[in-house]
């Protein structure tokens, strides 16, 4: 699925759409969990698309980047949200180091910005968000690699495909 997203306030829509979406599924992400690799180049919108997440689902508190302490975690009534950023990883071991694979799991949704940099070590994309800059907004790119990914992504096309219609 591919999108345009002409100004910030769109990227942030994205992220809100995908809350709707993880919440549709709530039953599933609880029983197994949900990891969602967000790629793309500074300033291609990553943490934008986290923040409109994390506000649709409740967050009024200051959103940062986790860039410099690795891990933002958010306890969101039933669901936790960790929200990971690995730019700063000199290797892939640093995962496995941390301890970062005891956030993965049943109850979770795990969103990592720079998911390369932590390799093989990193549990596999349920749903996969490529952002882009352009010369003009972002374009992003959504791909379910999993059963559950692709019933967020079908969710997440219909959220979408309402908010389009309504505007």
């Amino acid at each position: 699925m591919d999108i345009e997203l002409p100004d910030e306030a769109a990227t942030a829509a994205l992220g809100a759409a995908l809350a709707r979406a993880l919440l549709a599924i709530d039953a599933a992400v609880l029983a197994q969990g949900f990891t969602v690799h967000l790629d793309g180049d500074l300033g291609a919108g990553k943490t934008t698309l986290v923040r409109g997440l994390l506000r649709e689902l409740g967050v009024s508190g200051a959103v940062k980047s986790p860039s410099y302490t690795l891990l933002e975690p958010y306890k969101l009534s039933r669901l936790n949200l960790y929200h990971f950023d690995f730019y700063r990883f000199k290797n892939s071991q640093e995962f496995a180091d941390v301890g970062f694979s005891e956030y993965f799991g049943p109850g979770a949704v795990c969103v990592a910005e720079w998911p390369g940099k932590a390799g093989e070590f990193l549990p596999g994309a349920d749903l996969r968000i490529a952002l882009r800059a352009l010369n003009t907004g972002r374009h992003a790119a959504v791909e379910a690699n999993t059963e559950i990914g692709t019933a967020c992504r079908t969710r997440l096309e219909s959220f979408l495909r309402e908010a389009a219609a309504g505007a």
